[in-house]
């Protein structure tokens, strides 16, 4: 799929899923009234919904709802906000949509979960399986009181209630390098899983990225729920992966075909191999963390997992930093990462022969986590594994020793 093919498809899914989230959020039964929104940069191309009861309001949602990654893309963030604040919005933000409020709609809804008046700000996510309603949530005096996910499909759904239970989890750990959100409000609104976290102020400036700090906090976090050490066929996590691909197994696709053919392979050639488990984040990317003064502020738990191999968290947030952040070829990325595997478990005390199966097993975990949500079926980008990470897989576990450069 060329770039300009990608574009044009992520725009109209976005289109689309403006539609469909707004319907979500604001039902058109109970109407007492509307609801306004400024839709950044527009309604063909939205990003972000923000609310256009005034225009400082506004600015100020713009300005928290994240942090985008690129300079490019802070620029246009910044650029808007000052249009927001010159009172020039009407010229380069045009587009406002009306939507129908009353007692059925969100608003309602956390404002008296909360106690206290909410405006919302509304993210539009590009095309993914697992892509939800996010809500950034402001009070009268434009100060964000927190952030909210909502589950409106049986994966979201879980999702979100996995999350749940990995911040209560968590919050009687002591973590003192990770900075994890409290969780405010919990409940279920028209069949929707709610989720209300505690804001974590990662609209700010990041200190530069250590990656000695990085690694201590992500050792932190795999060492919270304590660490184990046992063959790999013996452990939880085999069995949980087996499980895992049986289910795959079961659709009979050619690219299920091919990454269980992977996995049967890794499993049997290094059954007996002594590997250590721990926890991990799951989903553990630049986005979704920020560097802070004295601890990495850190979100989205909804991956969370235990009894994982150690040094899970380091390999994905290369990959993901290699292909999302840094805008690389995947095919390259997954090389790379095999390539740099013994360098990046060796601070996590990881010896080169298991830094090999660990980067193996974390390629065929990812890849059924792909399978398992529909991903490729869901438009996403990297959902198409066949193009890019099986091929590349598959050739590593082949060659003699499960490991090639």
């Amino acid at each position: 799929m060329s770039e300009r093919v990608a574009a044009d498809d992520d725009q109209a899914r976005r289109a689309d899923y403006l539609a469909e989230v707004t319907s979500t959020l604001y039902p058109p039964v109970e109407q007492t009234g509307e609801t306004r929104y400024i839709a950044v940069p527009d309604a063909k191309r939205p990003r972000v919904l923000v609310p256009a009861a005034s225009r400082r309001l506004a600015a100020a949602a713009l300005r928290r709802y994240a942090r985008p990654a690129s300079r490019l893309a802070r620029f246009k963030r910044d650029a808007a906000v000052v249009a927001l604040h010159s009172g020039v919005d009407q010229i380069l933000l045009r587009d406002r949509l009306s939507l129908p409020a009353g007692s059925a709609d969100i608003n309602t809804y956390l404002r008296n979960r909360l106690g206290t008046e909410i405006h919302l700000c509304i993210h539009i996510g590009p095309a993914r399986a697992n892509r939800k309603p996010v809500l950034q949530l402001l009070n009268c005096d434009n100060r964000t009181v927190g952030f909210a996910k909502l589950g409106t499909n049986p994966l979201t759904r879980a999702l979100v209630g996995d999350e749940t239970s990995a911040l209560r989890e968590l919050a009687d750990t002591n973590l003192r390098l990770v900075r994890i959100p409290a969780v405010l409000h919990s409940g279920t609104w028209r069949e929707n899983t709610v989720l209300v976290q505690e804001p974590l102020p990662g609209w700010r400036r990041p200190a530069p990225t250590d990656p000695v700090r990085l690694a201590q906090a992500m050792r932190e976090l795999a060492q919270c729920r304590g660490v184990t050490t046992d063959r790999l066929i013996d452990s939880t996590y085999a069995v949980r992966l087996r499980e895992r691909l049986d289910v795959l197994a079961a659709r009979g696709t050619p690219d299920g075909a091919t990454l269980i053919d992977a996995a049967d392979r890794v499993l049997a050639r290094h059954w007996r191999l002594a590997m250590r488990f721990g926890a991990w984040h799951g989903d553990w990317t630049p986005w979704n963390m920020s560097m802070g003064a004295d601890r990495v502020l850190l979100w989205d738990f909804e991956r969370f997992g235990v009894e994982v191999p150690f040094g899970f968290d380091a390999l994905h947030y290369a990959l993901q930093r290699d292909i999302v952040s840094r805008g690389g070829d995947p095919t390259t990325a997954v090389l790379s990462l095999l390539a740099d595997a013994s360098r990046l478990l060796a601070r996590f005390d990881v010896d080169e022969d298991v830094s090999r199966v660990t980067v193996l097993l974390y390629l065929v975990d990812l890849a059924a986590r792909y399978m398992t949500d529909r991903q490729a079926e869901a438009g996403a980008v990297l959902g198409a594994l066949g193009r890019w990470l099986l091929p590349t897989l598959l050739r590593h576990v082949v060659a003699e020793g499960g490991f090639v450069l």
